[in-house]
């Protein structure tokens, strides 16, 4: 790793951008340990061998970010520190029955993560949203996924309905994360909700809200945030084959 320090990219705050390269990291660390964890548990050879790959994925994943962070003269276990425990309510509260739930526990919860990471990752500068968008594009192993539970669930018409329900249930505990993440880290808050929006005030100090917005306008930009979250739920379910 280096530990040349580069300037505070221009669209974002640089103590914002820290703030969303320890979320994705954090979210690389705990799809490694998933990850083996899920390729002990796999009933075939095959998914065993590529969840292992996918495994080692993430950590080459992780590496990238800690590096890009300790370029901005951060450090990686302290960004890391901070969202030490974001998912423990999440998992807690989606503890799966079956092979096939815990598929979807990832496929869901962990990508409504990545698609908030990606909204918020809009409005950085052009080399740390490059950064954080193709690690995300990397680190999901929806192929697998699609593949598995499809073709179970088309076969198995009460487990296609136990699967969509469960599904359900999954969004609405990762969009409660997401609301957790926009009240507890206004860092994350300003990247997310003003993302992509070229007349934003980026100058507002760590902690505050959007400069010159009011609380009709966080409300109008949190449920516009939400519906796309929900739009690429329901768009990722119907991968499945099942209704959202």
């Amino acid at each position: 790793m280096t530990s040349a320090t580069t300037a505070p990219p221009e669209s974002a705050d640089r103590t914002d951008v820290l703030a969303l390269l320890g979320l994705v990291a954090h979210l690389e660390l705990v799809a490694f340990t998933r990850l083996a964890a899920d390729s002990a548990l796999a009933p075939t050879t095959d998914q065993r061998l590529r969840l292992m790959r996918f495994s080692a994925g993430a950590v080459a994943r992780l590496e990238r970010i800690f590096e890009h962070i300790e370029e901005l003269g951060g450090r990686p276990d302290a960004e890391l520190e901070r969202y030490a425990r974001v998912l423990e309510d999440f998992d807690a509260r989606t503890t799966p029955g079956s092979w096939w739930e815990r598929m979807l526990n990832a496929y869901v919860g962990y990508g409504v993560a990545d698609d908030f990471c990606k909204a918020a990752a809009a409005g950085l500068d052009p080399r740390t949203r490059e950064l954080v968008m193709d690690v995300l594009d990397g680190a999901s192993h929806a192929d697998l996924t699609v593949a598995t539970l499809s073709e179970a669930a088309a076969r198995d018409d009460v487990l296609a309905s136990r699967l969509a329900l469960w599904g359900r249930r999954l969004v609405g505990e990762a969009l409660g994360v997401v609301q957790t993440l926009l009240v507890s880290q206004p860092a994350l808050a300003r990247l997310a909700l003003d993302g992509g929006d070229a007349g934003a005030d980026r100058t507002a100090p760590t902690g505050t809200a959007p400069t010159g917005s009011t609380p009709a306008d966080t409300a109008e930009l949190t449920a516009r945030l939400f519906g796309r979250l929900t739009a690429e739920h329901t768009r990722r379910m119907g991968r499945l084959g099942l209704t959202a």
